[in-house]
């Protein structure tokens, strides 16, 4: 992440030898304040308190870039670790930090951490929720492709608008800075949502066609055509409701409605009206293939309601005849 353009204070303790004075203690921490005032990454030191007990103090430090910059990050885990005095004569002077700052970085460790696992999870769960529900292995891998594909998509819009500056003048948000931490938590579900939505309105359409007899290349022109307008509606829908975050004045949440726009736009256009059916079309029967061991162990998901509409046709043939016999007696 580029560094800030504002210098942001940090609040840094240092837990002194017990048993000083107070001259002894006011000048333990000022001799603090100098050796941490020579690391390359601060820029000045200022001590701004000290306990009663002369055990605790604590420093108000500057660090060299913005609160966002890598370097700051690295200067908060050096901190933690008492780098910053090693090799010094107070290097057994134990260091902590704390703020809003460190407290953001302490996030943005965890989310990191914590991003990878959650994309698996959701992939996964696509995955075997479609198959299920279509009875296909090739449907659910292109599908799930290309959502991973308009995610990326919507974060790198959203990071290179408002944190590179592209077309910045198109927003009203200032300066160039990080994207909130989060964000891709949040997009991944609103994106996913949406993008099993738009994929359910065409492909059981399909899927439907094709159980019901028809051509599998055929099956997926009479599921296009007979989803594509629900899925051009609601992404414009959506797109016009995410506008309000993207070009609103808050620095915040129009990072996500940017990206949501781009998401939501790319996976309705791009992937579920133009590439998902353009290779079922070219797969043909390989589209609906699925292991014959593996059709008895999934569970019935009747989505296109056939279950329901076979009582009904049973009734409506057999009536007309029922009569008829009941009249010849």
């Amino acid at each position: 992440m580029p560094p800030s353009s504002s210098r942001c204070p940090r609040r840094a303790v240092a837990d002194l030898p017990g048993g000083l004075r107070d001259d002894a203690a006011q000048q333990y921490r000022i001799d603090i304040a100098e050796e941490l005032g020579r690391h390359p990454g601060i820029v000045s030191v200022v001590p701004a308190a000290l306990n009663d007990e002369n055990t605790v103090a604590a420093f108000q430090v500057i660090p060299v870039d913005g609160p966002t910059a890598e370097s700051t990050e690295a200067l908060v885990h050096e901190f933690r670790d008492g780098d910053p005095l090693e090799g010094t004569r107070l290097d057994e002077v134990e260091l902590s930090v704390a703020g809003w700052p460190a407290a953001n970085i302490d996030i943005s460790d965890i989310i990191a951490d914590a991003l990878p696992l959650y994309l698996v999870l959701v992939i996964v769960l696509s995955l075997v929720l479609m198959v299920m529900v279509f009875r296909s292995l090739l449907l659910p891998l292109i599908a799930t492709l290309g959502f991973v594909g308009s995610f990326a998509g919507a974060m790198g819009a959203a990071v290179a608008v408002f944190q590179w500056g592209w077309f910045g003048e198109l927003f009203p948000f200032g300066d160039p800075a990080p994207v909130l931490t989060f964000m891709p938590v949040i997009a991944v579900g609103v994106l996913f949502g949406l993008a099993m939505d738009y994929q359910l309105f065409t492909a059981s359409r399909m899927r439907e066609a094709y159980v019901q007899g028809s051509d599998p290349r055929l099956a997926v022109r009479q599921g296009l055509r007979a989803g594509r307008s629900v899925v051009v509606a609601a992404a414009l829908v959506m797109a016009s409701i995410f506008a309000g975050f993207a070009f609103g004045p808050d620095p915040m949440s129009a990072p996500l409605g940017l990206g949501l726009i781009v998401g939501v736009l790319i996976d309705a256009f791009v992937v579920r009206l133009l590439l998902v059916p353009a290779l079922l079309h070219l797969c043909g029967p390989a589209a609906w293939y699925i292991p014959k061991w593996l059709d008895p162990i999934l569970p019935d998901v009747d989505v296109e309601g056939v279950a329901l509409e076979r009582p009904q046709a049973a009734k409506a043939s057999d009536g007309p005849a029922e009569r008829v016999g009941a009249g010849r007696d």
